[in-house]
Parts: C-alpha cells; sequence; structure tokens
C-alpha cells in the first residue's frame, strides 16, 4: 500500500505489513498531528476481504470517499480517507501502466459494467457492452467541481478492455485506476477508476482467472512394519524369530549326532 497526501507537502507513505496504526501517538505506524486524529484513531488490516478499516474508540468520525465511517470499512485501491482535516489517497503498489489483460470472447462481454460506489452517480450499475463515455455533455454525465470537465471512455480493443481520458496527468482532477493517475491503461476486473468524487468498480466476472486446482498428493503405500505396530513390537517380534530359528538349528544338529 502506498498513501498520498494530495494538497499537501507531506511525502508518500509506503506500508507492506499486515496491520497498519493510524493516530497521533508517536507509537502508530503512520502519525498525524494532533488537531486531525485522536491518539489511537484507526487501524488498517490486510485478510482474505483485502484492505479492512476499523474505527477505534475516541475516534471522530472518519469519511471513505465522503461517506461517514463510525466502525468499519472495505478499503480498495484508490479510496480517499478523511481523518480530521487530513485526507489520504490509498494507491496499490504496482501501477496499472504495463499489465497485460487476459482477452475476453465477444459473447461474453455483456458480463461486464461500471458499478459507481461514490460520488453523484453511486449505486448505479452502468452495463459496457461495447463502449461506455462518461461526459458533461453524454447521456451519462460526469460532472468535476469548479466547473471542470472530463470525458472517461471503457471500450474493447483486440479483445482487451480498456479506459481513456481527455484530462492530463498532471490536470486538477486526472483519471486515475487504483489510484494512480494514468490517461489510457488496460483494466482488470476489480480495478476502481477515480476521477473528481466520482469512483467506478469494474465487473467483469469473465475476466477473472480460473482457480489453480491444486490436488493433494496420493498417500503412499503403508510398509509392512508400519501396519505392524510400533517400533519396539517389531524388532522384538524379529528377535524372537532369531532365537526360535537358532534354536531349531541347534536340535537338528543334536539329533544328527
Amino acid at each position: 500500500m502506498r498513501i498520498e497526501f494530495p494538497n499537501s507537502t507531506r511525502a508518500d507513505f509506503s506500508w507492506n505489513q499486515a496491520l497498519l496504526r493510524i493516530g497521533s501517538d508517536s507509537d502508530n505506524d503512520l502519525v498525524l498531528a494532533a488537531g486531525q486524529a485522536a491518539a489511537h484513531h484507526l487501524r488498517i488490516s490486510l485478510d482474505k476481504r483485502g484492505w479492512v478499516l476499523d474505527v477505534l474508540p475516541d475516534a471522530t468520525r472518519i469519511y471513505v470517499n465522503a461517506r461517514p465511517v463510525r466502525e468499519r470499512a472495505i478499503l480498495r485501491a484508490g479510496d480517499t480517507l478523511s481523518v480530521g482535516d487530513c485526507r489520504m489517497l490509498l494507491c496499490a503498489d504496482e501501477a496499472p501502466i504495463g499489465r497485460t489483460s487476459p482477452e475476453m470472447p465477444e459473447q461474453e462481454r455483456c458480463t461486464v459494467a461500471l458499478r459507481a460506489v461514490a460520488g453523484p452517480l453511486s449505486g448505479q450499475v452502468l452495463p459496457l457492452a461495447d463502449r461506455l463515455e462518461l461526459s458533461p455533455q453524454g447521456r451519462i454525465p460526469l460532472d468535476l467541481p469548479q466547473g471542470e470537465s472530463a470525458t472517461v471512455t471503457i471500450f474493447w480493443r483486440e479483445g482487451q478492455l480498456r479506459t481513456e481520458s481527455n484530462q492530463p496527468i498532471d490536470g486538477r482532477y486526472p483519471m486515475r485506476v487504483n489510484g494512480t493517475p494514468v490517461q489510457q491503461t488496460e483494466l482488470l476486473p476489480g480495478d476502481q477508476i477515480g476521477i473528481g468524487m466520482h469512483r467506478f468498480l469494474i465487473d467483469a466476472p469473465g475476466l477473472e482467472l480460473e482457480p489453480e486446482i491444486v490436488l493433494s498428493p496420493e498417500p503412499a503405500e503403508p510398509l509392512p512394519e508400519d501396519t505392524a505396530g510400533p517400533r519396539g513390537e517389531v524388532w522384538w517380534l524379529i528377535a524372537t524369530a532369531a532365537v526360535l530359528a537358532l534354536g531349531i538349528a541347534l536340535l537338528l544338529l543334536l539329533h544328527a549326532h
């Protein structure tokens, strides 16, 4: 995880452990100013669901993408976390540029959709079909603050899902994929596209990689000595058989004389 601090001179913060503690006390992993956070304000843990935010007791309200969180929330790369007047942008460690996306057969593309999870379009599911454009004058509006305008397009090219924006990377409201500003890139299932206050998730079950099935190894056939009983019992049987064989040999030898 990499955390950016928008509109701040503070350097980015990188973290690769399973637990991140945030607060104003010096024993936290990420320390904020006392006027911004309680001594122990929140923690972010990593589990099979992804990043999980837990609000600690004594903490004031926390916002994720401008929505209040009172106890717990699932976080995604590209989310904006607000604690007091401190804004933190959560970014994936891997930049989306240069990734390869698996090709998807044309008959399965109807399953792909854009799900709005924050912003004015929140709650809507936008089917992709061949091409989807979000723009101020289009069928699906994309409004930005301060009268800014932008166009974001999601489309298929050579069997791969891609996105493009007319916003420059260094502009006021660049398009971000998993927190990284881009103008164009391939998309993968679960990616989050963000621009301004808008957040969209890529729902593409047809692009999900099939889980690798690992078969457990066949149990080895047990050896005779393994089924005969404890090791001590096996050696006792061997010793007994040796003594009996020696006794029989002596009897035969005496009988012969």
